[in-house]
């Protein structure tokens, strides 16, 4: 699977369960390293998954029609806080990521926002790598953990406001 052969939609409430089987999927390798709060926050129940679209967009990706990833994002002043973002570990480096990504930038720059953020383990190495590849840059701005699973938040401006 390339990248070409992703298709990203907006999710639907009958996706919530899929959604939320797919975090858990996501990052159970890594539950180890969470504390056991932190994992709950990062693998909601197809419950929290609804909530999360009542706040804001979710998306999937799609590959043969099978969903191997999600984003949420969730409008915060000026900006789009981005969460929620999986890809299923096999699929991961084949470009589900940088697409989602790309669709959560464009609805930004449509609803006229200047700023992506999101909040990100250390230990989440190719996710870290991801958003620098798709521009992000670490900041100082919290929260700096996750019911004690450390954190640290990365930031992009919109295409509307990168210097150029």
């Amino acid at each position: 699977m390339g990248a070409g052969q992703v298709q990203i939609r907006r999710a639907a409430v009958d996706d919530c369960a899929a959604i939320a089987d797919l975090l858990y999927r996501s990052f159970v390798e890594f539950k180890h390293l969470y504390t056991h709060g932190g994992f709950a926050a990062t693998t909601p129940a197809a419950v929290q998954v609804g909530t999360r679209m009542q706040e804001g967009p979710v998306w999937v990706a799609l590959s043969r029609g099978v969903m191997v990833g999600t984003v949420a994002a969730v409008k915060k002043g000026d900006s789009v806080y981005i969460r929620g973002m999986a890809v299923l570990p096999a699929q991961r480096g084949l470009g589900a990521g940088s697409k989602l990504l790309e669709e959560v930038e464009n609805w930004a720059a449509e609803q006229g926002l200047t700023r992506l953020f999101l909040s990100t383990t250390p230990f989440l190495d190719s996710a870290i790598r991801l958003y620098e590849r798709s521009g992000f840059r670490r900041t100082d701005d919290g929260p700096h953990d996750l019911f004690g699973t450390p954190l640290f938040t990365m930031e992009k401006l919109t295409r509307a406001q990168v210097p150029g």
